[in-house]
């Protein structure tokens, strides 16, 4: 099964963050909270292309649906 940690050890894999956490409660759904430097200059769909390229195969096989919220460290700081 499918868990928020495992999800989050991909990501944490995959690319520098400096905040991150995944949540979910039923195995399939799951929503993640990323702050990374990477996401700099890209607009939504490439900062979401850049996590499910930490995922790999598992965004087609074991997770159901990722929902993300995805900033730049200066964007999360306008967010706090």
């Amino acid at each position: 099964m499918v868990t928020p940690e495992s999800i989050q050890l991909n990501i944490a894999q995959g690319m520098a963050t400096e905040h991150l956490s995944v949540v979910g409660d039923d195995g399939t759904h799951f929503e993640a909270v990323i702050v990374s430097e990477a996401f700099a200059g890209k607009n939504r769909v490439q900062r979401h292309q850049l996590v499910y390229q930490t995922l790999g195969d598992r965004m087609r096989a074991e997770i159901h649906a990722l929902s993300m919220k995805t900033y730049t460290p200066q964007e999360w700081q306008s967010q706090k």
